[in-house]
């Protein structure tokens, strides 16, 4: 990897799997409580599994938490059904996840704000965060109806 000096530097690395199970064979006390974190996690993921009403809950309360009004909230919940429905639609198609479906994405994105979904993560100042969870409601509305075409 690239150090600060701008040196190649031999680095080991680990992704977010193997720092949990790392974290997990840790025998101390300190690490405790982010084992019993991660215990939790899991028991609330298995849960949403037999009722994955509670995976929406989540959302809601996530979304609430981060100061999105329930309004916006409703439209990013439908937002998300009118996508899978595409998607599903898609896959009936025969058509691949990853580049397919990234490629339909970005003309319906073109289509529906003149620009590609890269141009509108850079317009919104984005790099990793979800480009729908920064919407406005107008956005969100726009997006779906041109999904929904």
């Amino acid at each position: 990897m690239i150090a600060a000096d701008g040196k190649m530097r031999l680095t080991d690395v680990a992704d977010t799997e193997q720092l949990f199970r790392l974290i997990q064979s840790i025998p101390s006390a300190k690490a405790e409580p982010f084992k019993l974190w991660l215990a939790q996690i899991a028991a609330e993921r298995l849960d949403e599994l037999q009722d994955p009403e509670l995976t929406i809950d989540r959302a809601i309360k996530q979304y609430l938490q981060l100061g999105y009004s329930e309004n916006w909230i409703n439209q990013r919940l439908k937002s998300i059904e009118i996508r899978k429905e595409l998607t599903d639609e898609w896959k009936k198609r025969v058509l691949k996840e990853g580049v397919q479906f990234a490629t339909l994405t970005v003309i319906i994105a073109k289509a529906c704000a003149d620009k590609t979904t890269k141009e509108y993560k850079i317009l919104k100042g984005l790099k990793k965060e979800n480009l729908r969870d920064n919407m406005t409601n107008t956005e969100l509305i726009l997006s779906m109806l041109a999904k929904a075409l």
